[in-house]
């Protein structure tokens, strides 16, 4: 089992910027891919980025690539994504999860989900 807990999200207005993390836990998740998804309201969950713990390779959605980074800290077991130049069409609850196969921007993939965080963007 692999539990995963996200923090740092918030109210922001637009333009701004937020720093969420992950924290992983439990079985060892060194083989796996950290992906970071979102859900606004009506709307269905989508893919906003990913990355590796080994090696680090690094992935994103059209929508956020340039403005997002997603990054890891393995001594910490922890993947962070910092969002800068927030929109308001950003606005949804962040989940955090863990993929050991599949599709890398397929939410099916992913084994593991954490419970989420909110991030608000006013315009």
């Amino acid at each position: 089992q692999v539990q995963l807990a996200e923090s740092g999200g918030g109210l922001v207005q637009a333009g701004g910027s937020l720093r969420l993390s992950c924290a992983a836990s439990g079985r060892t998740v060194s083989d796996h891919v950290m992906g970071w998804f979102r859900q606004a309201p009506g709307k269905e969950r989508e893919f906003a980025a990913a990355i590796r713990w080994s090696g680090g390779s690094t992935y994103y959605a059209d929508s956020v690539k340039g403005r997002f980074t997603i990054s890891r800290d393995n001594a910490k077991n922890t993947v962070y994504l910092q969002m800068n130049s927030l929109k308001p069409e950003d606005t949804a609850v962040y989940h955090c999860a863990s993929a050991s196969r599949g599709s890398i921007y397929a939410s099916g993939s992913y084994d593991y989900w954490g419970q989420g965080t909110q991030v608000t963007v006013s315009s």
